[in-house]
């Protein structure tokens, strides 16, 4: 990437990180401040992961997912159930409940194990319901598609809500485990943390779900796959003229993503510690992916995780906001402000950069590329 393309991107991360911690650091709390911004990088991390997956689907193959939200409660629900111990009382019933049979191993692998468990069983679940709804879906027009997913996402929803014996109802669940929460086991012993301390941890665990969700993401969309999906997102006639089964290659990048955004779901609801129904929306669990996706650049990986940290960003500073003496007006209304300055972000980008701030860069194979090095190699 030539130095000229990367000037915008640098100038935006580092006025957004202004405006992350200027408000934040007038507490005047050093600790306060390293607490915030940490919990700040755990949440990008967690909400660049189910960009990512929309990425692969909207960005890369062209599927109109406007459904993110069923894909992100699903994930978070079943990781939930899958590391909580069974449900006891009247007003706690879910089903599930698997957390201490899951730790089947020696040498602390009740800190780790359960929760590797439980993100590939929300990877699963997703990438099976992923494919069931593509079978009758995948054929409509973009619109319909669209209206479809909304439709889908939002019964899931009131499923959840209205079955209090599937995962409890508006009470949701509390008290969901994570990993590590006793530190990271060694020969010798935990490795201290009290709980304070755990926030980096969490950080930790996130980011390395996103790196590994990333460098899979690039290896899989620079593969000859991958290729085919942008030939399909251009142009769908001339993709089946040459060969191609375009639902096959739909289907397959739907199932792909989803199973991403359920990846997500599970390190939210481990980050969260409780999560309920009426956590998601289609405002909080769909729209503002598609609006990181946009900020970012649609069809590039780097550009949704830099969308995810400027839209969480100016999520975040909005909020902050009442830190400061603002008039009443203002300050009984800063939640429709948000929305309103998130509006404005996404219609200034889409002015002045339409396709993003790190858009898709024209790329071959990873084999082209490697020969193409050598043959430029001196000597």
């Amino acid at each position: 990437m030539k130095w000229d393309r990367l000037i915008t991107p640098l100038a935006v991360f580092l006025v957004t990180a202004a405006l992350v911690v200027i408000p934040a650091e007038r507490s005047r709390d050093v600790s306060d401040v390293i607490s915030f911004l940490v919990t700040f990088g755990t949440a990008v991390a967690i909400f660049s992961l189910i960009t990512l997956g929309l990425n692969i689907q909207w960005g890369y193959t062209g599927v109109f997912n406007f459904g993110v939200m069923a894909f992100f409660l699903v994930g978070a629900f079943v990781a939930a159930i899958f590391t909580k111990s069974p449900a006891d009382g009247e007003f706690n019933r879910y089903v599930g409940g698997f957390g201490e049979k899951l730790a089947f191993l020696p040498f602390g692998s009740d800190q780790w194990l359960p929760f590797l468990i439980a993100i590939a069983a929300a990877a699963v679940f997703c990438g099976v319901l992923a494919f069931l709804l593509s079978l009758p879906t995948l054929r409509l027009r973009e619109d319909y598609l669209a209206i479809s997913m909304i439709g889908i996402a939002e019964l899931l929803r009131r499923v959840t809500i209205e079955e209090s014996g599937l995962v409890n109802g508006t009470r949701g669940l509390p008290g969901i485990p994570a990993p590590f929460e006793a530190g990271i086991p060694t020969p010798w012993g935990q490795v201290l943390t009290e709980p304070d301390e755990y926030k980096f941890i969490m950080l930790g665990v996130a980011v390395t779900v996103l790196i590994i969700a990333f460098i899979l993401v690039e290896r899989v969309l620079r593969s000859p796959w991958g290729r085919v999906l942008r030939a399909l997102r251009e142009d769908e006639l001339a993709t089946s003229a040459s060969g191609k089964n375009i639902f096959a290659f739909k289907s397959q990048a739907f199932v792909l993503g989803a199973m991403i955004m359920g990846v997500g779901g599970a390190v939210f609801a481990f980050e969260r510690g409780a999560i309920s129904p009426l956590n998601f929306n289609h405002f909080f669990g769909t729209f503002i992916f598609w609006a990181m996706l946009i900020v970012g650049g649609s069809g590039s990986s780097r550009g949704a995780i830099l969308g995810a940290y400027m839209v969480w960003g100016f999520w975040r500073t909005t909020i902050l906001l009442q830190t400061y003496d603002l008039p009443d007006l203002m300050e009984s209304r800063i939640f429709f402000i948000r929305d309103f300055l998130i509006g404005v972000l996404i219609v200034t980008v889409l002015l002045l950069r339409p396709r993003g701030l790190l858009p898709e860069e024209r790329q071959v194979s990873l084999w082209l590329e490697r020969v193409r090095r050598e043959e430029t190699r001196p000597g």
